[in-house]
């Protein structure tokens, strides 16, 4: 998810099977229906990685301690009957890297037999695997060699990724290389991992493994698709794809897309993301439709999926304007029906998240379709908001209805997508396609 810091500004300035007992993969849908996580923000039992260093050091990006987070490690099998009883198709996840290879060439059976376990459960719940290979983690020993500012952790990441993919090949799994580059690089530089003046070498080697694991997951798992999915920034987007997007752009099989706030000359709350305070946002759910038009404009022909969306809550309290997480699904499926109907090739949509998690530095903004009090409750009590019958029923109905209208209206004239999503707009009313 994106972790929004005032760091952001500082990047923008410097860039102008294997598996036994699993069974068949699952059949290909109409349409992915998903929910997602990761591995640090979700697992526990966190091993010695770079962000377990930052939250022990706690750099400036630390609120609270990381404690046991959700302990997915321990509830994965519930969590994911849980996913499965939504409806959906797709559970997103990563497989750490510092959990299973924690010295350098050593691997952890014990913690690969618990992802072959989690590869297990999801494909017995009829959904499919989408595999994060890094979501801004790795190994302690890897920070001790220099972290992105070493040709020796690109070597080291592609033997992991190869690693990974011969495991779980063969189980229409599909993947993603690496989570949100460029904010990646953000953390980096705000945590301390990487000096700002590096940023560029480690764009360019997080560009070179995903290349490379572009074709060595073509070459072991044919007909995966495979991506690398970025973060929405509404106006800055153009900058941050020239940075790792434009260089990878032959190497996806679809565009996947983040989006979680947009801006129009009404709605500039976005500005609270930058120190944290997620929830302050007012929502802008029609700017995930010029999100998903911006990357149909920019690479014609490439199906879309959004890999991530959704609203973060104060600690989980309601929000002062009434605004609900389902008002916050519906409206949002809305749009992406919208963007189908007006001929994008739109074939996926992930919820971010499936339990509330850390959020790199802090419980307080909650995102989960079930909520979980980590600070609070030592039995880490998954209990459902108002969205998980939502979902589900958007899910079953494929999306809302033709009558639907939004709770929250367009904003005045939309700067999503600079000024093409302002002197271009949305016909609104308008028709909606059919999700699957």
């Amino acid at each position: 998810m994106v972790r929004g810091n005032r760091a952001i500004f500082v990047v923008l300035a410097l860039l102008a099977g294997m598996l036994a007992g699993v069974g068949p993969a699952v059949a290909a849908p109409t349409f992915f229906w998903g929910v997602a996580t990761s591995g640090y923000q979700s697992e526990g039992s966190a091993p010695d990685s770079n962000w377990r260093r930052y939250e022990q050091a706690k750099t400036s990006s630390i609120k609270d301690s990381y404690r046991e987070s959700a302990d997915f490690r321990h509830h994965y099998a519930e969590d994911i009957d849980r996913a499965k009883q939504l409806g959906v198709n797709v559970f997103r996840f990563s497989v750490e890297w510092a959990r299973i290879e924690p010295r350098p060439g050593q691997v952890d059976e014990t913690e690969l037999a618990y992802y072959d376990d989690v590869v297990r459960h999801v494909v017995a719940a009829g959904m499919r695997p989408m595999i994060t290979l890094d979501h801004w983690v790795y190994p302690g020993w890897v920070a001790d060699q220099g972290g992105w500012d070493s040709d020796r952790t690109r070597d080291a990441w592609l033997a992991n990724a190869r690693r990974v993919v011969e495991r779980y090949k063969g189980l229409g799994a599909l993947w993603i290389t690496i989570n949100e580059p460029t904010v990646y690089l953000q953390n980096e530089i705000g945590n301390g991992g990487l000096a700002a003046w590096k940023a560029p070498w480690m764009l360019s080697r997080l560009v070179q493994v995903h290349r490379a694991a572009y074709d060595m997951i073509h070459a072991l798992d044919p007909g995966a698709l495979v991506s690398s999915n970025t973060a929405f920034i509404p106006v800055a987007q153009g900058v941050l794809d020239a940075s790792f997007l434009d260089h990878v752009k032959d190497k996806l099989d679809f565009a996947g897309v983040d989006y979680y706030y947009g801006a129009s000359l009404d709605n500039v709350s976005a500005a609270h993301a930058a120190n944290g305070e997620f929830w302050k946002v007012t929502p802008q759910p029609d700017g995930i439709y010029y999100a998903l038009r911006y990357y149909a404009t920019k690479f014609p022909g490439l199906p879309l999926y959004v890999v991530e969306n959704g609203m973060p809550t104060d600690n989980g309290n309601a929000r002062p304007d009434g605004y609900t997480r389902s008002d916050h699904l519906r409206d949002h499926v809305y749009w992406v029906q919208r963007a189908k109907a007006d001929g994008m090739n739109v074939i996926g949509y992930n919820y971010w998240s499936l339990t509330d998690n850390y959020e790199w530095g802090s419980y307080e903004p909650r995102f989960g379709l079930y909520t979980v009090d980590a600070l609070t409750d030592p039995a880490l009590t998954r209990r459902p908001t108002d969205a998980v019958a939502t979902y589900r029923a958007l899910i079953a109905n494929h999306g809302v209805g033709d009558g639907y209208t939004p709770v929250r209206p367009p904003g005045f004239c939309s700067v999503v997508d600079g000024l093409s999503s302002c002197l271009n707009p949305a016909r609104y009313p308008g028709p909606l396609a059919p999700l699957g």
